[in-house]
């Protein structure tokens, strides 16, 4: 029997590789191979040729998909994410770094059996950076992809090392070699900034003070932020991060300089947006009360970042502003949420 042609999405359960699942399957042309630890929903199933439960550590599912698809594409968005990974490291380490590494080996022998390189997108985050001091965080100004690669948590370190990994498979690997074949791989890399949502209730990660706010004054719930007035980060709204990773997904190897990029829309104070919340909900009750741990933590990621790359080379164009992130996708989508009961 022929194999089966199919763009693999890792982590396809998550609200990001639900978004891309069902994104893809818009277009009408694109045959989806989900995998994710627990079955999908029975809805996001039904928009995939497979959907697979299974461990991405799991050497006998590797062989499995190895020898019943062919994959042109890979979206790999499973991970330990990175309040877990400070609490679990060695797992974090061997899921986010070994996991990763089985698909680009996957990667490597999907090439070598059609002849063509596998395109594969990978999420990195903010969590990469690491700088030194408040004070070099307050003067350093927007932050490229360049500077400041010293993370200071295990789920940065992982990914950052990922990152790594990437580009040695799409430009190294294989470099003693006597034959001049493709490397296999065309890896492509974005690091994501915090990411706000009004499908998910956020689950306790670094950046989810913005969210949490959000979700606590819709339930009527009083929330004590866990950093400091002050506190700045980059924020994106969901939407426009599955738009970003299918935007250099699609962008032609020509046009890329670099494996990793940038990404941002806005970056707020945890201040500004508390004015927010209490502006959609009046009777919010909002108090700053600093989590001396998390607050380090989020202090050495930058204040904003310099995306500049990833709008010259691929496009990248996100739809919400700080205004239009709130008014007309957040603040709506979670009241109609909490208003349904869910």
């Amino acid at each position: 029997m022929s194999r089966k042609r199919v763009v693999l999405v890792t982590g396809a359960r998550g609200e990001m590789g639900t978004g891309l699942v069902e994104r893809l399957a818009q277009r009408g042309d694109t045959q989806i191979l989900a995998l994710d630890l627990q079955p999908l929903d029975p809805g996001v199933a039904r928009l995939c040729r497979a959907s697979i439960a299974g461990d991405i550590l799991d050497g006998r599912l590797m062989e499995r998909l190895q020898s019943e698809f062919e994959i042109d594409v890979i979206y790999h968005l499973a991970a330990i994410l990175s309040t877990r990974a400070e609490f679990s490291p060695r797992i974090a380490h061997d899921v986010n770094v070994q996991g990763t590494l089985n698909l680009l080996d996957l990667a490597v022998e999907q090439s070598r059996w059609h002849g063509r390189e596998v395109r594969f997108l990978f999420p990195s985050s903010i969590a990469a950076y690491g700088l030194p001091s408040l004070e070099t965080k307050r003067t350093a100004g927007r932050i490229d992809e360049d500077q400041f690669n010293t993370p200071t948590t295990m789920y940065g370190c992982n990914k950052l090392s990922c990152e790594h990994l990437g580009r040695y498979y799409a430009r190294h690997y294989r470099q003693l070699a006597r034959d001049d074949r493709p490397k296999g791989v065309d890896f492509r890399a974005i690091r994501f900034p915090g990411l706000i949502s009004a499908v998910t209730v956020p689950s306790g990660g670094t950046s989810d003070f913005a969210p949490e706010m959000l979700h606590a004054a819709a339930r009527g719930e009083p929330y004590a932020c866990f950093v400091r007035e002050d506190t700045r980060i980059p924020f994106m709204a969901m939407p426009d991060a599955v738009d970003a990773l299918l935007g250099l997904g699609e962008a032609p190897s020509e046009a890329l300089q670099r494996p990793v990029y940038n990404i941002g829309a806005f970056a707020p104070t945890a201040l500004e947006v508390a004015e927010k919340v209490r502006a959609a909900f009046p009777s919010a009750e909002m108090s700053f009360a600093p989590d001396e741990p998390r607050q380090r933590i989020v202090d050495t990621w930058p204040e904003d970042v310099d995306d500049g790359h990833a709008r010259a080379e691929w496009g990248l164009a996100p739809r919400y502003d700080w205004d239009r992130c709130f008014d007309e996708y957040l603040i709506p989508g979670i009241r109609k949420r909490y208003a349904e009961g869910r």
